[in-house]
């Protein structure tokens, strides 16, 4: 009893000690930690959850409720309560399941007696570069990181573990820095080398390889919640590719991180915006869109810029700020208000709600590939030169055109009408009857129209209406071929009806092979197709016309089988048009017969009205196109009076003299003719990207009750949250000021999250690992003074991030080995102090492309359109609506299937089966930090999914050719290239017995041999021993497998 005595009083001794010993305690590093982790649960900011409506985050409440009188510990019933020992009385209560230590009761104390100071959450204070701290072991630390890592490891009474040898911090900085394995020749290289900086310069050269970027960028991805599909519904494809190349291509430049952050929230909005930064700005593009029926075109557009506004508030602030839709945030100091004023920044897109199902929802930008860039920016000027002259042209020729004017007759305008090549001609203006005159290869023939109707022409006293689907049919009529031109065309009066064939020849049975005249949402346009949509053509014009009046549509087709050969004219004149499809490699002839106003069974064109049908044998060119569209209508304008004529009347004639009689106009149309169609090759050739394009008017937004898109309340400008630092009254109130402020001196939180993400790419955790959250339910820093440190580093530095990550791993703290001691698991089980080197399971694209690039099989190629390798069967199937384009998975062939796996096309409803198994995420929301589990599941992945028992033949192939003859030197070959050291010799001899059995089961059973073999696309060399490839086979399929082969 005596010594129990003696025992107690001597910790209370220590502990007064410790806790009086110290200077003044700090709230947020002293006391946030003790209330946050035992009272805030009861006695914080949830109301729900509040007992006895008392709450201890705030001074003010605590203070006012009694809890706490500041100086006096024995008035302050907080301290008598966690100092009770009466069970209905103590704090916290025995039924939490939390006890408070010692000193946590006397910090408690004490706090009390110097004054209760509350202090803002640490992560809303600015940073302040601390001195660095003083270490017992200076011969240890390497740079200043390491002092602080040391100065906690010296206070725990720990001490750091052995550097790791050189094999294995060749394998961590590959992996770390590249994302692969190192190649054994680099390995062998940097163990031979004796020189001082050997491990410096093997850094520099990670840094300087092409991997360097894509796999800063993979990461990225996640955050930029970047994806080939569109999320919502059908979930279509979306041309988006040309925005993770640009990360790449930024992370491999080395862009500074201002930069970085600049060009992609506004590259749009920078003076003189690049191609670059226009693409930089598709960052805002990322997100989920929908085109589903129904759907309310207000609340998308709420739920886009909310979700732009979640991103970059994690990304960049390492706030949850989607706690603050509905209401205030029930534990940051981020009001409703806050919320959406900084969603104003973001709610000033020209972008639609709706995404058409189609991969290029506006607004976008073509993108040449990098060879023709310099012509691309070329033709770009030449055109905005050419056109400019084409409408100074206009300007210039009135004078020409009325002396013209003055005598010109009926007459003047047969000038250039075609007839070579007219193979079908129809006035379609009979005016009665049921029989219709075509001139068939310069044939008459009357053509039975059982179901027609006569209505009132523009000319003519009247003229067809087709009545039902099928009423005129005529086999003999346009059996064309892909690679034939053709041209085709009448005057139409369209009905009101959103889609439908003008005419077609097209069996619409049979995957819609044919070809036709299709009018869509007052559009005019064409298809080609052998089998829609994955055979096809669709070429539409980007402007509509008025249905209401007689118009001339025609289309002509070079039979080049591409979209570039299409053209389409409106009264005369080429149209602008946009490309839907342009995948055309089939035959589009069928055995349907041409018909108006329908397809061969189904979608008629209810009382489209017409006449004058013609087509041509023939690719019409762009003048006899105009001479023949509007003759009969500027005749009849003619022959009005001056003074009767309407303004569009006088606009047409004028239209047609400048492109068929005036010399210099039709100079400037066949050089903008030609510069058009060059860049229309350049882009066919290119990509496009989704782009960010801002409204004139300023940024503003609603605050909206509870969040629903409907219930609007205040309307709120454009402004940063109220706990962080003002906006500069000259900074602009748009995207490109807030990500200005993002990155201003004062803001203490925008290189604190960064620099922390940046450190959990490394060491497997940030510093706070709750990297997403900085706000008070986060975690507090395990090195706070170093958090502050590294952030103001990489801020002075100018955002260097290859500086940065070199600074990281040249630290001693890395280069640690990861073993572990038993006091180390005791005093740090996690790490969080870093008493060892790091050690996790990789991420799921680490874990194929290590397999692909240890055995060889990887391919190299960066960026380009998203690949398809393996995937299980019935994967899309299973979630995808029929007429989505994401709905059949084939994978690819070739040197796609072994492509990295950061270019896998990502379908948001069903992202990668193999890589979602190990916890990559779907990107539909931004992803700061991935989960890491391990599953039965994951097992069965690496084992036999077709990619990795690929590579383990690959290699299998290579040993056995590149390698020595013995068992021995073929092992060392596979183990240099699986773990980057050879195996010693205990486990040399344990894997030389599994081989040695699965040669003789192979020998015995040589079908099982041969079906190994069927794994995957890559066929083996057949001169080889099946059994002796077999073997090693499954010997490299197990040692893929290990826990060191999986975690870096």
């Amino acid at each position: 009893m005596l010594f129990k005595n003696i025992s107690s009083l001597a910790m209370l001794v220590l502990v007064t000690t410790i806790v009086h010993g110290a200077d003044k305690l700090k709230y947020n590093k002293d006391i946030r930690p003790i209330l946050s982790e035992n009272c805030f649960a009861c006695h914080g900011p949830d109301s729900a959850a509040r007992k006895a409506d008392l709450r201890l985050d705030k001074r003010e409440d605590a203070i006012k409720f009694g809890a706490i009188v500041a100086g006096s510990a024995e008035k302050s019933p907080i301290i008598e309560r966690i100092y009770s020992s009466e069970k209905g009385k103590v704090m916290p209560p025995p039924k939490s399941h939390k006890v408070l230590t010692a000193i946590q009761k006397e910090k408690l104390k004490q706090w009390v007696l110097e004054g209760a100071e509350y202090e803002l959450h640490w992560s809303f204070i600015t940073a302040k570069k601390s001195t660095l701290p003083q270490i017992k072991n200076e011969a240890w630390a390497k740079n200043p990181i390491d002092r602080f890592i040391l100065a906690e490891l010296e206070k725990k009474g720990l001490a750091p573990a052995p550097e790791a040898d050189r094999r294995t911090l060749a394998r961590r900085l590959s992996l770390d820095l590249n994302g692969i394995p190192p190649e054994p020749s680099v390995v062998e290289a940097f163990v031979a080398d004796t020189r001082p900086d050997a491990y410096e310069k093997l850094v520099d050269q990670f840094l300087q390889s092409s991997s360097w970027g894509e796999h800063r960028g993979r990461i990225w991805l996640d955050a930029a919640r970047y994806a080939d599909s569109h999320g919502i519904h059908f979930d279509n494809f979306r041309e988006m590719w040309s925005y993770r190349d640009w990360v790449i291509n930024a992370f491999n430049k080395n862009m500074p991180f201002n930069q970085f952050t600049i060009e992609q929230l506004a590259g749009d909005l920078l003076p003189n915006a690049t191609l670059e930064q226009k693409i930089a700005s598709g960052f805002n593009r990322c997100n989920i869109t929908t085109n589903e029926g129904g759907a309310i075109s207000e609340e998308y557009l709420v739920l886009y810029t909310r979700d732009r506004t979640e991103t970059v508030a994690q990304v960049w602030l390492g706030l949850t700020a989607g706690c603050a839709v509905c209401h205030d945030h029930k534990f940051d100091p981020f009001s409703t208000k806050d919320f959406y004023s900084m969603a104003a920044f973001f709610n000033n897109t020209t972008q639609g709600a709706m995404d058409g199902n189609i991969k290029d929802t506006p607004p976008i930008i073509a993108v040449p590939i990098p060879a023709d860039k310099a012509r691309w920016e070329v033709v770009t000027k030449e055109l905005a030169t050419v056109r400019a002259q084409v409408e100074n042209r206009k300007k210039e020729a009135k004078g020409d055109y009325d002396k013209w004017l003055a005598t010109a007759t009926k007459e003047t305008f047969s000038t250039g009408m075609p007839t070579e090549g007219l193979i079908v001609s129809a006035g379609l203006k009979e005016g009665k009857g049921n029989k219709l005159e075509f001139t068939i290869n310069k044939e008459k023939k009357l053509i039975d129209a059982p179901e027609i109707a006569w209505v009132k022409g523009q000319t003519e006293e009247k003229v067809l209406q087709v009545a039902k689907a099928g009423s005129v049919t005529i086999p003999e009529i346009g059996d064309f071929e892909k690679d034939q031109s053709f041209s085709y065309g009448a005057w139409v009066l369209t009905p009101r009806q959103a889609s439908g064939p003008l005419f077609a020849r097209m069996d619409d049975t049979a995957k819609h092979r044919g070809w036709d005249l299709w009018f869509e949402n007052g559009k005019v346009g064409a298809h080609l197709v052998s089998s829609w949509p994955e055979n096809a053509i669709k070429v539409m014009s980007k402007a509509t016309f008025n249905q209401n009046v007689w118009t001339h549509v025609f289309v002509t087709y070079n039979g080049s089988g591409k979209a570039d050969g299409v053209k389409i004219y409106v009264n005369g004149i080429a149209q602008a048009t946009e490309v839907l499809s342009n995948n055309l490699t089939e035959s589009i002839r069928t055995k349907v017969p041409f018909r108006l106003g329908s397809r061969h069974s189904k979608e008629p064109l209810q009382k489209a009205t017409f006449h004058d049908l013609k087509i041509f044998n023939r690719s019409l060119k762009a003048e006899e196109v105009a001479a023949l569209g509007p003759v009969e209508k500027l005749v009849q304008i003619l022959a009005k009076e001056q003074a009767k004529r309407t303004p569009e009347e006088n606009n047409q004639l004028f239209d047609w003299w400048l492109s068929n009689m005036d010399a210099k106009s039709k100079d400037l149309t066949t050089q903008l003719g030609n510069l058009d169609r060059e860049e229309k090759e350049l882009k066919g050739k290119g990509t496009i990207a989704h782009i960010m394009v801002e409204k004139a008017e300023p940024s503003m937004a609603f605050i909206l009750n509870r969040g629903d898109y409907d219930k609007r309340k205040d309307k709120v400008a454009a402004a940063t949250p109220e706990v962080l630092h003002a906006m500069p009254k000259e900074t602009q109130r748009n995207r490109l000021g807030f990500s200005q402020w993002l990155l201003m001196p004062e803001n203490p939180l925008t290189f604190r999250v960064t620099v922390n993400r940046f450190w959990q790419e490394v060491f497997g955790n940030g510093l706070v690992r709750s990297s997403g959250d900085f706000g008070i339910t986060g975690d507090t820093p395990s090195h706070p003074e170093l958090l502050d440190y590294l952030a103001l580093e990489f801020r002075d530095q100018g955002g260097d991030i290859k500086k940065f990550f070199k600074l990281m791993v040249t630290s001693a703290t890395y280069m640690q080995s990861a073993v572990s001691t038993p006091e180390k698991l005791e005093k740090d089980p996690a790490n969080r102090l870093l008493s060892r080197g790091s050690r996790y399971r990789m991420d799921a694209e680490m874990i194929r492309d290590y397999a692909l690039a240890s055995s060889g099989i990887l391919t190299k190629k960066i960026g380009g359109p998203s690949v398809k390798p393996y995937q299980p069967e019935g994967v899309w199937e299973a979630v995808a609506m029929i007429g989505s384009n994401t709905r059949d998975y084939k994978a690819d062939v070739g040197e796609n299937l072994y492509r990295k796996s950061m270019y896998t096309f990502w379908k948001r409803s069903a992202p990668p089966a193999s890589m979602e198994i190990l916890n990559a995420p779907n990107r539909e929301t931004c992803t700061v930090k991935r989960e890491r589990t391990n599953t039965p599941l994951q097992a069965l992945v690496t084992l036999n999914d077709p990619q990795f028992v690929e590579a383990a033949r690959f290699l299998a192939e290579r040993t056995l050719k590149e390698s020595g003859n013995t068992p021995e030197s073929q092992l060392d070959f596979i183990s240099m290239r699986i773990l980057s050291r050879k195996l010693n010799p205990a486990e040399k001899a344990l894997v030389l017995a599994v081989r040695t059995d699965l040669l003789e089961y192979y020998s015995k059973n040589m079908e099982e041999a041969k079906k190994l073999q069927t794994f995957g696309a890559y066929k083996s060399d057949p001169k080889l021993n099946l059994a002796e490839l077999s073997a090693w086979t499954m010997t490299i399929n197990s040692l893929m497998n290990l826990d060191e082969v999986l975690c870096r």
